[in-house]
């Protein structure tokens, strides 16, 4: 009867291990499967236009004065030369359609932005080309119309398409191009291999913790089905 007294203990220090064991085998599968699933990283998407000025397929009578194309999100001001820049040419009916304004563009933040005033009427084209935050160059064109009311002063076009001070080399625009990305790391790939090794190596642990302490629980019988000798009698 001592050694009765001692049992209750012993199987509740037994279901204790039995808990954290069974505990520590469902954070393994948990943390594995976190890993294998991969990391939930920030969509990446490009930015898409909202709105421009003019406004596509307009008739504009007065000089704009500022041509803008604005969208859903901030854009990447950079240095690297065209990287941003927008080019008005026009009328599109003429011999040869001319370019308007000095090049030079400007990022405010999800809005690019030119300067230039228009010359002979007619259909005018809006070529533009920004970086959007996902690090991609994206691009595009719009077009509206100029109809000229009295007493508008007409600018003077150039056949060459403007550079922005010899900043700018071709008069081309780039659709959807991704820029240059750094050279990718296994920094990524190694820690994935050290948590899914962790993860493992916890659920066998787990297992093995597991197994031992449902062994115990029963205790060990002689050959004819009783407590060998020595054995403390149970209630």
């Amino acid at each position: 009867m001592r050694h009765n007294a001692h049992r209750p203990a012993q199987n509740h220090a037994r279901g204790r291990v039995a808990a954290w064991a069974l505990g520590l085998t469902l954070a393994g599968f948990v943390c594995a499967g976190s890993v294998l699933a991969g990391p939930a990283g920030p969509a990446s998407a490009h930015n898409s236009v909202i709105s421009t000025t003019p406004a596509a397929g307009s008739v504009v009578t007065e000089q704009p004065g500022v041509f803008q194309v604005t969208t859903n999100d901030d854009l990447l001001k950079l240095d690297t030369p065209g990287a941003m820049r927008m080019q008005i040419s026009g009328p599109a009916d003429a011999a040869t359609p001319l370019y308007y304004g000095d090049g030079c563009s400007t990022v405010f933040g999800p809005t690019l932005e030119a300067k230039a005033q228009l010359g002979e009427p007619g259909k005018y084209t809006v070529a533009w080309q920004v970086v959007s935050t996902d690090g991609h160059t994206i691009s595009g064109d719009f077009a509206f119309t100029w109809q000229p009311a009295a007493g508008q002063e007409l600018a003077t076009g150039s056949s060459i398409p403007p550079d922005c001070g010899g900043t700018i080399t071709g008069g081309t625009t780039q659709t959807d191009a991704a820029t240059p990305a750094a050279p990718a790391t296994d920094t990524a790939a190694l820690g994935d291999v050290l948590w899914i090794g962790g993860a493992v190596a916890a659920v066998i642990l787990a297992t093995v913790v597991t197994l031992v302490a449902v062994g115990r629980r029963k205790p060990p019988t002689g050959p004819t089905g009783t407590p060998p000798e020595g054995t403390p009698p149970t209630e």
